[in-house]
């Protein structure tokens, strides 16, 4: 199995095509990336929000 994956490193090594991969791989990750962080972001707006809506309804409620 060993000998298996390290023929199929070096064949991408000789392979030009395999150097379009890695980049499209580190584009993805870098969109990933991006879009953990804007989660995030939204996570904690959408939280407020109802935090504030919470309150409003307790409000009135009371």
């Amino acid at each position: 199995m060993m000998s298996f994956v390290i023929s199929c490193l070096a064949r991408l090594h000789q392979d030009e095509e395999g150097q379009g991969l890695v980049e499209y791989l580190l584009i993805l990750a870098l969109v990933a990336l991006a879009a953990t962080a804007g989660m995030t972001t939204l996570a904690n707006a959408i939280n407020s929000a109802f935090t504030q809506l919470g309150s409003l309804l307790a409000h009135y409620i009371t």
